[in-house]
């Protein structure tokens, strides 16, 4: 615990086998009461090592997507009884040693959210990222702060935590189940005033490192440009799914299956 808050690690995992174990010894366990892993439906050793490393282990049983796994997470998490919950991926591309500097500026009640940014601080090209997404992510993002009128340096890494509050009250049962589950729940959280705070993050591209594929990529691409499109027709008062006043919260009382 941090200031007396219960914090818990998430980790969507996908085929994470030969990256899980280095993740998970990274991360500091005095700061943190629970590592809950949910495999979405992988087709190599990822939930064995899970439990090998006594990590409570969710198992979809077929796959639900990124966005689906994230839900998940979450709900697992607030069942669990979280007051704070990072999401750590498992392989290895984010260093989980920032998670104690990501929960205190929670814990101390400064933000609602926080992301780990691999922009500022120079580490994405460092780090070696492919120069091509490099490019699309400033370009991304500039427009994201153009229509949400705010000034964050990354919207797309998937080091991220946030107040149980948060996962709470935002509508994520309506997100999408793929990769733009992550950008509708910044454009989420500016909707409804919560404070994001930011942390430089040093980043590790590498073969076992997950990564979408190009097609994929632009597709997450035109979805980032459509979401922040719709959060400032929302703004202007045309609302859209989940900006609407009818949109689903996290169901919790959906049942888990443990593995």
């Amino acid at each position: 615990m941090i200031n007396n808050k219960k914090v818990i690690v998430i980790m969507p995992a996908y085929n994470a086998e030969k990256t899980l174990k280095i993740t998970y010894d990274e991360i500091y366990k005095d700061f943190v009461d629970e590592v809950i892993l949910v495999d979405d439906n992988s087709q190599d050793d990822t939930k064995r090592i899970s439990k090998e490393l006594n990590i409570t282990t969710i198992v979809h049983k077929e796959n639900k997507g990124y966005g689906g796994n994230q839900k998940s997470c979450y709900k697992a998490a607030l069942k669990a009884g979280a007051d704070i919950v990072v999401m750590l991926h498992p392989d290895y591309q984010y260093t989980p040693k920032l998670i104690p500097a990501i929960v205190s500026m929670m814990a101390f009640e400064q933000y609602d959210a926080v992301l780990a940014s691999r922009m500022l601080g120079n580490s994405a090209l460092k780090g070696g990222m492919p120069f091509y997404k490099f490019l699309a992510n400033k370009f991304l993002t500039c427009f994201e702060n153009i229509f949400t009128g705010e000034k964050l340096s990354e919207y797309h890494t998937g080091f991220r935590g946030f107040t149980r509050e948060v996962l709470e009250k935002l509508p994520l049962e309506d997100c999408d189940n793929d990769f733009i589950f992550d950008n509708e729940m910044i454009a989420l959280l500016f909707y409804n005033d919560y404070k994001i705070g930011e942390i430089s993050c040093p980043t590790k591209y590498f073969k076992e490192a997950s990564s979408i594929n190009f097609a994929r990529s632009c597709k997450y691409g035109l979805g980032v440009l459509a979401v922040s499109i719709k959060y400032r027709l929302a703004k202007l008062g045309l609302k859209s799914k989940i900006f609407k006043s009818d949109a689903k919260r996290l169901n919790l009382s959906e049942e888990i299956e443990f593995f």
